[in-house]
């Protein structure tokens, strides 16, 4: 029997054909951290070499599957400018760097078994960039999904709110960093499914265990066939330029501005005011 892995930011287990990949920091709403993106390739990895497995579902510990990056760690903590770079800065350190993160994650896209998401609570920020590289999301009702980021420090990486929604919809949720219900997001055809929260952890269920009925080969194949039409429509370019502009978004006068106020009054009130509809000052000191 193959050894189930170990990893400190989420759990993983395997049952009846089916690999489960939980976040697992519920403290901070499964925030990610240093850790997380490396831990998801690797979790992907060992069900990917489990031929036990035939599908993997992906969820998040506690109160919601993921709030995005870890903005006490990334902004507010982030003394040595890992992040934010001392002017001038390199584009290119910051591109590898998190071009590994968005790689890590869209291992859930490129594996070789199909991932469902279960997403409850919120799967926002990086949190949404996790949730729509698997093949299937299936939401709560009352889950809300957004990239609130988009109105200053950040970019979605991995690309694919223009993919699932085409073009006009993911400008309308780009261009204001709104966030959505699940029953929008499911009218919209942003995922697959919303049920009531009560519900989602059988619909999850039934679709994973239908699945898991199908030999590995032809999931395989089915998938790869597919996923080849997103390569052939340029996704890799597209999440080249992304990547590259979220750290532009980062060391821009507004992104200087948003790190520096998280600085020196806490994240809480640095998102409180990005989220809030005012304008974000341009090459400001932050008060």
């Amino acid at each position: 029997m193959t050894k189930a892995p170990k990893f400190r930011t989420l759990k993983y287990a395997v049952a009846g054909r089916i690999a489960r990949v939980t976040l697992n920091r519920p403290a901070r709403l499964n925030a990610i951290d240093d850790r997380m993106p490396r831990e998801i390739r690797r979790a992907v990895e060992a069900a990917n070499d489990d031929d036990r497995v035939h599908v993997i579902v992906l969820a998040g510990a506690g109160r919601a599957f993921c709030a995005g990056y870890d903005l006490k760690q990334f902004a507010e903590g982030d003394r040595t400018n890992r992040w934010t770079q001392p002017m001038p800065w390199d584009p290119m350190k910051d591109y590898k760097g998190m071009k590994a993160n968005t790689d890590d994650f869209f291992s859930i896209w490129r594996s070789y078994k199909p991932v469902i998401c279960k997403v409850h609570g919120y799967a926002v920020a990086g949190g949404s960039d996790i949730a729509l590289c698997a093949d299937i999301v299936v939401m709560a009702e009352d889950a809300r999904i957004g990239y609130m980021p988009a109105r200053v420090w950040g970019c979605p990486t991995t690309a694919m709110w223009v993919y699932r929604l085409g073009a006009e919809k993911a400008k309308r949720m780009l261009l204001t960093g709104d966030t959505i219900d699940g029953r929008t997001a499911k009218a919209w055809g942003l995922v697959y499914d919303a049920v009531p929260a009560a519900k989602l952890d059988a619909a999850v269920e039934a679709l994973a265990r239908r699945m898991a009925g199908v030999p590995r080969n032809q999931l395989m194949m089915q998938k790869l066939m597919i996923n080849q039409a997103y390569d052939n429509m340029g996704l890799a370019g597209t999440q080249m330029i992304a990547t590259l502009f979220d750290g532009i978004t980062r060391h821009s006068p507004e992104g200087t501005w948003f790190k520096q106020y998280a600085e020196r009054h806490g994240f809480h009130k640095a998102v409180q005011w990005r989220d809030s509809g005012k304008a974000i000052p341009r090459g400001k000191a932050a008060p």
